[in-house]
């Protein structure tokens, strides 16, 4: 708080300011009033009061003559402005006196704490942080995870013009976007995978501390920590100080002009506030009879009733407002409390109505002082021997003894301090001075000389020498004494001093006495006279009714030299004081005891020369006066002397509100128009002391919300909702359970919880309590005196035509913005944002359409008007995407037509307007959008967003039938939008086979069966085609042609699985048919395939040099791969079992064993090759006996092994089933066993020629080992017939051995052994 002392740094300043003004030229000081003008006008300070006419400071038009249009037209504006700082500066002291001395409000402490705002400039610095952060240049690490979490956040959020519209609006904070990025991950960290020993909650706060590292970019998080404190601090509570430099800023007030305004109206002194206050309340009060007595002109009522009801308003307001300054102390942090004590001429209902109850008696005044002595040093203390002990002792007559330290006399100081507590303003302080005696039979200690002082709260504070009364037999006679007394007041105590007095009834001589003025309650001041050591006063004056002034000397009476009055009716008293300072002082405080209107003026001359004829000039004039002077010399003097109850505080209370508003709503904060505590302290206080309605009060509030939510500014409807419901519940009148809750203040989470239940309450159910609570209290009110009407928040009973008629107007106005905010809640609530505020809306919404406070409006009415506004948003929706979706159509190249990105678009929206939490799978783009929760704020009309969705489905149905009707027929680019409206449609339990899912079945389903049809013909043709061409080159796990028909029907199915069609019985006969026509497709390539198999085998050789080709393998890999397909594209899904398409496996069955069939005829042909070579050598033949000269090698039998190995290598590496070569092995082994042993049984009579045997052993050798190498089992290598062929070779062996020549190392001998030959 600044005080006088205060201003001394300013001095410069302000001496600056005069100096310029005095050297303006002229012209320019018209505007302002000047010193003695402004004490002639009425003190509207520059306003028009009622029914007054302007202040006298406007300055006179220039002649026609000599100014242009353009000259009057700038001395208009001059005008203008200059009566607009008037209005200011006049409304700016009655703000400073509501900060100066509050006794109604204070400043709430449970409000809800505003986050900061984020700006534009601070928009784009976060967009580049995290920009740098995705293109690495951070030193932050991160995983995919995050990067892709941050990525979406800053695609879909951050770069939206939905974000830049709410920071436009001044809604959005950076707690707001925190929010946004925490629910975009929830999802996401969700959906990771577990890992041991990491909890997903510890990913989650690790995400959300990179993105505040992010966020905060290089910045120190202490100096952001501190900054933030400083703040939040800020936010809860401001200082006197704080408070007047805010709403300097918020009125346009130089700190020079609050400087001189703060010093004239002395707003650091309490006494001068109070007074203030008293004066202002009397006034009204006298209004009040006025109106009474001499029929003022009332308000326009509702009703002639409320007349005489709207007089005991301001009445029992006024007492209110008294009741509350009477609980104040006297001065803020004393102890003293005052009496219940009420001025007798009151006329309000709190009066008693017994005038002996307010009169004072000498026992209710008590004072209590605290005096402070303390006793430096003696002077002149000669006699006594330099170590000889003094000290001394200090008493308050009538109380307790206490006594210094022991001192030499050759040095007597102390500085010891005794306090004192006593009820007489003029006490005895007695100080002695004693000396140790030194005498045997000395009792006492022997007292050399004593000091009795007088002192008063106006004696000096500093310490002063006294000379003291000496004791007999003491030779000192100069002795004296320093010592300081220090008598303080005592808060109720408001001046002091010696005055001459004489009156009527009291003080009747005309003498010089003791006075005190004493407060002995907030409206109750005495004049009391005391004399020496006496507490309870001789003679006292109560003030009440009394006016004191300033008055000439009176003849007849010594003593005294300037003079003052107190006068009332029947009575005058009389007082002179002995200076001019003394008079003005004790006149200022009187006025402020008598609270009367008329403020005595001190004579103009404030420098007088002494009376006793001194040349030196003196100033008389205390240091107010000396600021009265300097406020008067600046014009100020009007705004500090006008009477408040001569303003019209409704329009002024609706100019400081509209431009606190305008303050507050750039301030840093995100405010959503709530006031900060402060400024709801000052404007609360300012209703209550200058008597500004309630309901006027937030219908100009609410006028201005509107104005500014109207312009785009964000506000938040629960603050709206409050201020409806206060208005609404004045107007209409209201029960008991919303007077609970409209007491202003209220923290937010309460109204919250009031306005908005968690749990909603049937409308029927609320009316049918309210009306039975409307019912008790009309009962209870018709006891009360004074309101027998309808209760109402505030207490106020009387409505105005005018409060009715701006009621009815807002209400309009308020209605036509819901509806516009819900029509265009995408844009007014972007990402939920502010949190609850769409929710909120439609509750208000509720409200505004009831007629009245109690009736419930029906809910198809509202349903009716929410089905048109989101009918509305659904046009406004779309229009908006279809823009943007021609913008984004241009630059994508993965499809052709916006209609595509139009498709995601819609996704997005209707999946925010229906309330999922995840976008669909099959997208158009890559970002994950993230989902409102829209549909808990339509909780209660869940269809009408259900019908918004249809509508909104629908206007797009009309683009997307135009779109597909341009497209080629047999086009199939098509799908994918089918496929991203079905996904997103099918799953949503409101909209799955709805209007616009059935009309997208009915479009789609013929062009799937043309497609289907296209492409079973097509499949078709390129089997055929294929397999005319087919080289069997191995491709993957079978031929060319094979694989490309497996994959076309596995892409036919998987798209056509993909559509995932809605409707069961179309979506089976898809599937069955697809079925089918794989099985067929499968059957063809099959049959082809086989064919083709037996056709390579009777082309290929039929002796040893044949090679098993990769064709051959690659046929096989063909009925394996076939086998493989069949399983999957042939299956049929029934219950729980997989039944497989009977015919199509068998089929490839018995061609697979048809076709090992034919290879081992072909391995069979060729050694039948063999052995007709051998039959050659038969005993008995012509041949054989030529063929014995010729001595022939092994080259049969090593051509025949080798054939036989290179074919086992070739099928066992090729083909890709093991089960077809291990049953072709063993057909192989089995059926040319069984021709060895079938050519031997036919030679059974004959005897194998030695090159005959030698060949089938190393053969059957050879073939077994083999064999047995490729896995054939023992039980099949060692047949019966193998057997058989052994002994009979082993036989002849033994009959060949013996023979001329003999075998020549072959032997059947260790078969199964491996050998060294080739």
């Amino acid at each position: 708080m600044l005080d006088p002392s205060s201003s001394e740094e300013e001095g410069d300043e302000i001496l600056e300011v005069e100096r310029k003004e005095v050297a303006a030229p002229k012209t320019t000081g018209g505007a302002r009033l000047s010193p003695g003008r402004a004490a002639d006008g009425h003190g509207g300070g520059g306003l028009q009061p009622r029914g007054r006419g302007s202040g006298s400071g406007r300055p006179s038009s220039p002649s026609p003559s000599v100014g242009s249009d353009k000259e009057k037209e700038d001395l208009e504006k001059m005008q203008r402005e200059e009566e607009e700082r008037k209005k200011r500066l006049q409304l700016y002291v009655f703000v400073m006196r509501c900060i100066a001395y509050p006794f109604n409000a204070k400043q709430p402490t449970d409000m809800a704490r505003r986050q900061q705002k984020i700006s534009k400039q601070h928009l784009q610095t976060v967009k580049e942080r995290f920009q740098q952060f995705l293109n690495g240049e951070t030193q932050i690490v991160a995983d995919e995870a995050f990067i892709n979490a941050v990525q979406s956040y800053y695609e879909v959020f951050l770069k939206s013009d939905r974000v830049s519209r709410m920071v436009q609006s001044g809604g959005c904070s950076a707690s707001d976007s925190r929010e946004v990025f925490k629910k975009h991950i929830e999802k996401r960290v969700r959906s990771l995978p577990e890992i041991d020993g990491l909890s997903k909650e510890t990913v989650l706060s690790s995400w959300i501390a990179k993105f505040d590292t992010i966020y905060r970019g290089e910045e120190d998080p202490r100096k952001h920590q501190q900054r933030m404190t400083a703040s939040a601090a800020s936010e809860l509570i401001l200082s006197k100080d704080q408070l007047y430099e805010m709403f300097q800023q918020i009125l346009g007030i130089k700190k020079f002009e609050h400087q001189l305004l703060y010093n004239a109206c002395q707003l650091d002194n309490p006494d001068e506030q109070a007074a203030q206050i008293r004066r202002e309340l009397d006034g009204r009060l006298q209004m009040a009879d006025q109106i009474t007595q001499l029929g003022g002109r009332f308000p326009r009522f509702a009703s002639r009733e409320m007349e005489a009801m709207f007089i005991e308003e301001l009445r029992s307001s006024v007492n209110l407002l008294m009741a509350n300054l009477e609980s104040m102390p006297v001065s803020k942090g004393g102890e003293f409390k005052l009496q219940k004590l009420k001025r007798g001429h009151n006329t309000s209902i709190m009066d008693m109505g017994q005038e002996d109850e307010n009169t004072l008696s000498k026992s209710d005044v008590v004072l209590s002082f605290t005096l402070e002595v303390v006793i430096m040093e003696v002077h002149g203390l000669k006699s006594l021997a330099p170590n000889r002990i003094v000290y001394c002792t200090m008493e308050v007559e009538g109380g307790h003894k206490l006594q210094t330290d022991q001192a030499e006399a050759s040095k007597p100081t102390w500085g010891t301090q005794g306090d004192f507590t006593t009820t007489q303003p003029l006490p005895a302080v007695k100080v002695k001075l004693f000396t140790e005696s030194t005498g045997v039979l000395a009792l006492e200690d022997k007292e050399l000389g004593r000091v009795v002082l007088h002192p008063t709260p106006n004696s000096p504070k500093q310490s002063e020498l006294h000379k003291m009364t000496v004791s007999k037999g003491c030779p000192d006679s100069d002795l004296k004494i320093k010592l300081a007394i220090r008598m303080d007041k005592p808060q109720n105590m408001k001046h002091c001093g010696y005055l001459w007095a004489i009156g009527k009834n009291v003080w009747k001589r005309w003498k010089k006495r003791f006075f005190v003025l004493v407060q002995v309650s907030q409206y109750t001041f005495a004049m009391c006279s005391y004399r020496e050591k006496k507490a309870e006063p001789v003679e006292l004056l109560q003030l009440d009714g009394y006016t004191v002034d300033y008055t000439d000397p009176q003849p007849g009476l010594d003593g005294g030299r300037t003079f003052f009055n107190a006068v009332k009716e029947g009575d005058t008293v009389i007082f002179a004081s002995d200076d001019e300072q003394d008079r003005i002082l004790w006149v200022q405080a009187m006025y402020r005891a008598t609270g009367q209107s008329h403020k005595p003026v001190p004579p103009t001359q404030v420098q007088k020369l002494n009376s006793r004829g001194g040349t030196a000039p003196q100033l008389d004039a205390p240091i107010s006066q000396f600021y009265a002077d300097r406020a008067q010399k600046h014009g100020m003097d009007e705004f500090i002397s006008a009477n408040p109850c001569n303003f019209d505080h409704a329009s002024l209370f609706e100019l400081v509100q509209r431009l606190t508003l305008d303050h507050r709503l750039n301030d840093s904060y995100s405010c959503l128009g709530w006031f900060s505590p402060g400024q709801v302290f000052v404007l609360d206080e300012y209703c209550a002391r200058y008597g500004v309605r309630g309901c006027h009060r937030h219908l100009c509030y609410l006028s201005d919300l509107l104005e500014r939510a109207e312009n785009g500014a964000m506000i938040d409807p629960t603050l709206l909702h409050y201020s409806f419901a206060f208005c609404a519940s004045h107007v209409h009148g209201n029960s008991q359970r919303v007077s609970e809750l409209l007491n202003w203040p209220v923290s937010e989470a309460e109204l919250e919880q009031a306005l908005f239940p968690s749990v909603p309450e049937l409308p029927a159910h609320t009316a049918k309590r309210e009306l039975k609570i409307i019912e008790f209290m009309k009962k209870k009110d018709l006891r009360s005196p004074i309101f027998s009407g309808t209760r109402r928040p505030d207490g106020i009973g009387t409505v105005t035509v005018e409060e009715k008629e701006r009621f009815e107007e807002i209400k309009e106005r308020l209605r036509v913005l819901l509806e516009n905010q819900i029509t265009h809640f995408r844009y007014c609530f972007p990402f939920g944002r502010p949190e609850g505020a769409l929710k909120a809306t439609l509750s208000l919404l509720e409200r505004v359409l009831m007629k009245d406070i109690v009736t419930p409006v029906p809910q198809e009415d509202v349903k009716a008007v929410i089905r048109k506004c989101l009918e509305q948003a659904a046009l406004v929706n779309y229009q908006r995407l279809s823009d943007y979706a021609k913008l984004e159509g241009k630059k994508r190249e993965m499809y052709e037509h916006p209609v595509f990105c139009l498709a995601s678009q819609v996704m997005d929206l209707t999946i925010q307007n229906v309330g999922r939490l995840a976008t669909p799978a099959k997208k158009l783009e890559d970002t994950i959008r993230l989902a409102e929760l829209v549909i808990e704020a339509f909780a209660w009309w869940s269809d009408l967003m259900v019908e918004h969705a249809e509508t909104f489905l629908c206007l797009y149905s009309a683009d997307m039938d135009a779109a597909l009707e341009v497209q080629p027929p047999d086009s199939w680019d098509s799908f994918p939008l089918f496929q991203l409206l079905n996904d997103f449609l099918r799953i949503d339990y409101n909209l799955c086979n709805g209007k616009f899912h059935k009309h997208l079945q009915d479009l789609y389903a013929p062009l799937v069966v043309r497609y289907v049809d296209l492409m079973e013909s097509s499949i078709a043709q390129s089997i055929h085609r294929g397999f005319e061409r087919e080289s069997w080159e191995p491709v993957n796990n079978g031929s060319g042609t094979s694989e490309d028909l497996f994959w076309k029907l596995d892409a036919l199915q998987t798209f056509i699985r993909d559509l995932h069609w809605p409707e069961e019985e179309f979506g089976k006969h898809l599937e069955t048919r697809l079925k089918l026509m794989s099985s067929d497709m499968i059957e063809s390539c099959v049959k082809r395939t086989r064919a083709a198999f037996e056709a390579k085998l009777q082309k290929s050789s039929r002796a040893t040099d044949f090679r098993v080709p990769q064709s051959i393998c690659t046929m096989f890999n063909v009925m394996v791969d076939a086998k493989a397909q069949s399983a999957k594209l042939c299956a049929m899904d029934l219950g729980q079992e997989r039944q497989y398409h009977s015919q199509i496996d068998n089929l490839i069955e018995e061609t697979v064993k048809e076709m090992i069939t034919l290879l081992v005829a072909k391995f069979v042909v060729i050694l039948e090759s063999v052995l007709a070579k051998l039959s050659r050598y038969d005993e008995g033949t012509l041949f054989s006996s030529f063929l014995s000269f010729t001595k022939p090698g092994m080259d049969v039998a090593d051509g025949y092994v080798t054939f036989v190995r290179h074919s086992q290598d070739m099928l066992r590496e090729k083909v890709n089933e093991e089960v077809y070569i291990e049953r072709l092995f063993d057909q192989w082994y089995t059926s040319t066993m069984n021709l060895v042993g079938t050519w031997l049984t036919d030679r059974m009579d004959l005897q194998l020629h030695v090159y005959q045997l030698k060949i089938l052993i190393r053969v059957v050798k050879k073939k077994y080992r083999d064999f047995r190498l490729q896995g054939v089992l023992d039980s099949t290598l060692n047949s019966k017939m193998y057997e058989t062929v052994r002994n009979r070779l082993t036989l002849e062996e033994a009959t060949a051995s013996v023979r001329e020549g003999g075998m020549q190392g072959i032997s059947m001998k260790d078969s199964d052994e491996e050998d060294n030959d080739n």
